[in-house]
């Protein structure tokens, strides 16, 4: 699903009026949808009490189309400030175009609407909560409809945790296109009855050091949960029977391989053969921990085969020191850092980013906060090398972020935020599959 910079939109919206729309019509539809989906919302609509609160540019008209299309359907609605004690909210102050903090009556209106919010109201907010993304305050609504495709704001943090459920709606206008996208559930593909170990490629994990052997062992795991055919692990010994091992040692044994998952509990004393595997190796790699601290203050040369760099912000700030990760500026580093060295980064996080070197950028929507400790890292890069040993591709990479997070969210309504192991994310797996088809 695309997501259109506030930018483009303005110019989705002026090319759809060149070419025979007028504005009144996507203003019309614009507000159906917000009474639709406050329609489907509400099934009782008829007994609640409606407030819709008006700011006085094209978010206002959307607002008062909608009152008075409630209105008409029977609906008790009143415009702001003559609402007492409201059930439901339409947020129609301001919309995406507010440049720096909201001030004088539209701030009042803000305060106003988050005050009814606080004494129970629903707030349905129109486009974008009013003042989100503006350095000032800003109303927290339960659902935004928005229109034509999502916009930042709907999905990046910190902003997209004040717009509750996000809904699109189609209003007709012309068809567009984006460099940044929200991942969607992926399809795998079905396997053919005739299938066998070698046909689903053989994942190398290159790690697990004295005293670090259990990442590596998570990685190897991982990735023969993803479905790889085959996977060795750089271990002595190993507590998953399925793994085979061979020595951390040079020359790795990296023929017939598919791809080398390195850098999970490996140590920084092997950053030299780290450097010469990203240099040389025509294989594809997946490197994460220490294979990144490894690399950082390196000129990364130009990679023979793909490169997945897994890292999480602070690996990250290693690779790229002062880089902004907050808000459009996270997605602008990640994108430049993919560009400029020619590798896919997966930026982990509260909405991972995917970041290809084509410039394209996906944003992941799955997650949980359970997923916050030691393993959860490991295993998405055994999911990663997993998926691509059987499929090089970037929706194999796609995919296995989408259900690293869907098994947290998964994992979390079972053991809770505190609970949850990063191996317990695997015994979600085939759950987290089966929800996405």
């Amino acid at each position: 699903m695309i997501v259109l910079s506030h930018e483009a939109m303005r110019e989705i919206d002026q090319r759809t009026i060149a070419q025979g729309t007028p504005s009144e019509v996507l203003m019309a539809r614009a507000a159906q949808g917000v009474v639709d989906q406050i329609t489907a919302r509400f099934p009782a609509l008829t007994q609640e009490r409606v407030a819709v609160v008006c700011g006085k540019g094209n978010n206002g008209g959307d607002g008062l189309i909608v009152a008075r299309l409630l209105k008409q359907a029977g609906v008790a609605t009143s415009l702001w400030p003559e609402a007492a004690q409201p059930t439901i909210v339409v947020d129609a102050v301001l919309g995406i175009g507010l440049k720096g903090p909201a001030r004088g009556e539209p701030l009042e209106q803000i305060r106003w609407i988050n005050r009814a919010r606080q004494a129970g109201a629903k707030v349905v907010a129109v486009d974008v909560p009013s003042g989100l993304g503006s350095g000032g305050e800003h109303v927290e609504a339960d659902c935004t409809v928005t229109f034509a495709a999502l916009k930042p704001v709907h999905v990046l943090p910190p902003w997209c945790e004040a717009c509750g459920e996000v809904i699109v709606a189609d209003i007709g206008t012309l068809p567009c296109s984006s460099d940044l996208h929200l991942l969607d559930p992926p399809v795998l593909p079905p396997r053919a009855r005739n299938s066998h170990k070698g046909d689903f490629g053989h994942v190398l994990v290159v790690g697990g050091a004295p005293g670090k052997t259990g990442a590596a062992q998570m990685t190897g795991l991982a990735a023969l949960r993803a479905g790889a055919g085959l996977v060795t692990v750089t271990c002595s010994l190993t507590a998953v029977p399925e793994l085979m091992t061979c020595p951390l040692a040079e020359p790795l044994p990296v023929e017939g391989k598919t791809i080398l998952a390195v850098g999970p509990g490996l140590g920084l004393e092997h950053t030299e053969l780290v450097r010469h595997l990203y240099a040389t190796s025509p294989l594809p790699m997946v490197i994460d921990a220490d294979g990144l601290n490894s690399l950082a203050g390196w000129a990364l040369p130009e990679p023979p085969a793909p490169r997945i760099l897994t890292p999480h912000p602070g690996e990250f700030r290693r690779l790229r020191p002062g880089a902004a990760l907050d808000g459009e500026a996270r997605v602008d580093h990640a994108r430049e850092f993919a560009q400029s060295h020619q590798v896919t980064l997966v930026l982990k996080g509260f909405r991972t980013l995917i970041a290809h070197p084509d410039g394209q950028v996906h944003i992941n929507p799955t997650g949980s906060p359970a997923m916050a400790k030691a393993g959860s890292g490991d295993i998405l890069t055994g999911l990663i090398a997993g998926f691509y040993a059987q499929q090089a591709s970037p929706e194999s990479m796609h995919a296995a972020v989408w259900l690293h997070g869907r098994c947290g969210e998964l994992g979390a309504a079972h053991w809770t935020d505190r609970c949850l192991l990063a191996t317990d994310l695997l015994t979600f797996l085939p759950q987290a599959i089966r929800s996405a088809t």
